[in-house]
């Protein structure tokens, strides 16, 4: 009895020495991780909590604001201005993104290829409209866009023809997907390319063994292998398919009766925080956006990660 008791005092010590050390540790590794908890509640969690907040008030003539529950969310899934917006990015993701996508594709697996000549300077000029703010690109193609002032115009005046105004209202969203498309088309690239300056070249040397021709390659090797590269372009793109705003928000200067203020969701909801003043009910737009962006998304990765 006595043996054990010593025991069990010897070992008591180091027992309580352990504990100490992991607490120490636990201690160390949230100083790691403090600072980015910290900006990311912040600038993340914060702000989406006030929305959340805000939703669920309305501001009243007689009463001020007062407490409605969900009562705006309701409001927003029967609002057909609302709806017309979300309708008119899904038209927009379906025909630009894929556009986009194929496009920076081609351009990735021709300078992957080799083939290209001055590869280095073609990379350059196709990733260089992404340096471009997206403000000034809206600003570059709405003046050429113009009809009586741009480039539009001039090319009518000097051949004696009249061209579809690219800002009228069945052309205006086929005009902004060009810009979308001519600011974005190098980033992807990017991506694109640089997955497959990862792909082992062993994988090339074997299918030049076998005999396997250049589109048998594209096909049967890089494609799979920047599977999770395209997965990762397209839900970017789709994000910002979405939150399309600061093209149709520049354009809306030059053409008021084509692009309206629920042209899309995010310039619906601007329009009724700023302009209408209805923050509750612009809070709510947001959040509803904002929920079904993240179910599209998450459906696009985990189809996009599927194993064939």
């Amino acid at each position: 009895m006595t043996l054990l008791s010593t025991s069990a005092q010897a070992v008591s010590p180091p027992g309580r020495r352990a504990r100490f050390r992991l607490r120490k540790e636990a201690f160390v590794g949230w100083g790691f991780v403090g600072p980015f908890v910290a900006v990311f509640a912040l600038v993340f969690l914060a702000p989406i909590g006030y929305a959340v907040y805000l939703s669920l008030f309305q501001d009243r003539l007689i009463g001020g604001t007062s407490f409605v529950g969900l009562d705006n969310y309701g409001e927003a899934l029967t609002d057909p201005r609302f709806w017309d917006g979300l309708t008119r990015v899904g038209m927009f993701l379906l025909v630009q993104v894929p556009v986009m996508l194929g496009i920076a594709l081609l351009v990735a697996l021709a300078i992957d290829s080799g083939r290209l000549y001055g590869k280095t300077f073609f990379r350059v000029s196709i990733f260089l409209p992404y340096a471009v703010p997206a403000v000034v690109a809206s600003l570059i193609w709405g003046f050429m866009y113009g009809t009586q002032f741009g480039l539009v115009g001039n090319v009518n005046d000097a051949f004696g023809i009249t061209l579809p105004d690219p800002l009228s209202p069945s052309l205006a969203l086929a005009s902004i997907g060009n810009i979308v498309t001519w600011e974005f088309v190098g980033y992807n690239m990017l991506i694109f390319y640089s997955a497959l300056k990862v792909v082992p070249r062993s994988l090339y040397e074997a299918a030049a063994i076998d005999g396997a021709g250049e589109w048998r390659v594209v096909w049967s090797i890089k494609l799979p292998a920047i599977r999770s590269a395209v997965v990762i372009a397209t839900i970017f793109s789709i994000i910002g398919s979405f939150q399309l705003f600061n093209e149709p928000s520049i354009l809306q200067k030059l053409a008021p009766n084509a692009i309206t203020s629920d042209f899309t969701p995010n310039l619906y909801t601007y329009s009724l925080s700023f302009a209408g003043q209805q923050h509750n009910y612009a809070a709510t737009v947001a959040i509803v956006m904002g929920v079904i962006t993240a179910i599209i998304a998450y459906t696009v990765q985990l189809r996009g990660m599927r194993k064939g």
